[in-house]
């Protein structure tokens, strides 16, 4: 049983619509909580109508009441009170510690959520997270600090570890040169590095690659064996993205035979 706790995207390229079927894709049972209904597609954001606290809880606490959750994720969680509302959730119930992804700004250059909400998520959520994942962009929000290659994205991992955050991994996608990852796991520091893949479909990388590391825990897996699988997944989605929509095109998600 999987649980993702994000945005809902009406053209099915991002958000809960990706993350169910990322969990779909490792054989896992998707349950799903909306924290803001978006407005749309892959050309980008035009507005949201967020969700309330209460209601966010709403959502949650039948589905953990009924369920055992073997694993969590987030990905937008537009205002401080969802926000404290979802690290309670966290603090006070036994669902298992979450990959965060620190939905800051769409592809399309939107803002997700505000300063003061990202502070509460830096300082209520991320230490208690199994591992969290900002891409650059993120990761240089959250620090403050200027990420330009691989010695910033280490220095970004263990300012955010020093935050709380028990892992950190920086995606390394808006750099050049190969798609490089960066993991660190209290301390212990793994590159992930791949082929970088020219391509203007990247719509839901971010939240595919979240859902399929929780996956791969929820089924035992080790965090750096996760992360490698769900490198692979999300660039084998990349390759065959289906050229849909005028702008960022969704990826296509689906089984993973092919990059086990």
């Amino acid at each position: 049983m999987a649980l993702t706790i994000a945005g809902f995207d009406p053209s099915g390229g991002a958000g809960i619509v990706a993350d169910i079927k990322t969990f779909t894709a490792f054989d896992c049972f998707a349950t799903a909580a909306v924290t803001s209904l978006t407005f749309q597609n892959t050309t980008g954001v035009f507005g949201a109508a967020h969700q309330t606290a209460e209601a966010v809880r709403a959502q949650v606490m039948p589905v953990i009441e009924d369920f055992k959750v073997a694993c969590a994720k987030t990905g937008m969680l537009p205002t401080r009170e969802v926000i404290i509302e979802v690290a309670r959730l966290f603090r006070e119930t036994s669902l298992p510690a979450p990959v965060v992804d620190p939905v800051v700004r769409s592809t399309s250059g939107y803002d997700l959520i505000d300063d003061d909400a990202l502070e509460a998520l830096v300082a209520e959520l991320v230490p208690r997270t199994r591992v969290v994942t900002p891409n650059i962009a993120e990761a240089e929000r959250m620090t403050g600090l200027e990420i330009a290659g691989e010695e910033g994205m280490r220095r970004a991992a263990r300012a955010l570890r020093g935050m709380g955050a028990r892992a950190v991994l920086v995606k390394g996608g808006h750099l050049v040169g190969d798609a490089l990852d960066l993991l660190d796991d209290d301390g212990d520091v793994i590159l992930f590095r791949g082929e970088r893949i020219e391509t203007t479909n990247t719509h839901g990388t971010g939240c595919a690659l979240a859902a399929a590391i929780a996956a791969c825990l929820g089924r035992g897996r080790t965090l750096a064996s996760a992360v490698g699988t769900s490198k692979r997944f999300v660039a084998e989605a990349i390759r065959q993205a289906p050229r849909l929509g005028h702008g960022h095109g969704p990826i296509l998600i689906k089984g993973v035979a092919s990059i086990e």
